[in-house]
């Protein structure tokens, strides 16, 4: 199973993740969010249908983190729970804002 990406047109720049974020598929996510960081204020991504994230997916989001606190930041929304359960257990809940 691969990452698909599908762009959201929102007044923030948003991203829906499908599939499997692991070490195969988060140099995607990076890039798509390398080409969005320079003019977007905020990101939210949509987790709804992401089924798995590993490590690789994590640094990720901890890097976009990052680069998006001293602006608007970052949002995960429609987090499942497999998911939330990695964010719970890695400590990223204590710090990223999930809804």
């Amino acid at each position: 199973m691969s990452l698909k990406i599908e762009k959201k047109n929102t007044e923030a720049a948003a991203l829906a993740l499908i599939g499997r974020l692991d070490t195969v598929t988060a140099p995607e996510l990076e890039a798509e969010i390398v080409a969005i960081l320079p003019t977007a204020d905020s990101l939210v991504l949509d987790m709804e249908k992401l089924d798995y994230i590993s490590s690789a997916g994590l640094r990720v989001i901890l890097k976009t983190h990052k680069a998006l606190s001293p602006k608007a930041g970052l949002k995960l929304i429609n987090v499942s729970d497999n998911v939330k359960e990695v964010f719970e257990i890695t400590g990223f809940s204590d710090f990223l804002t999930i809804e």
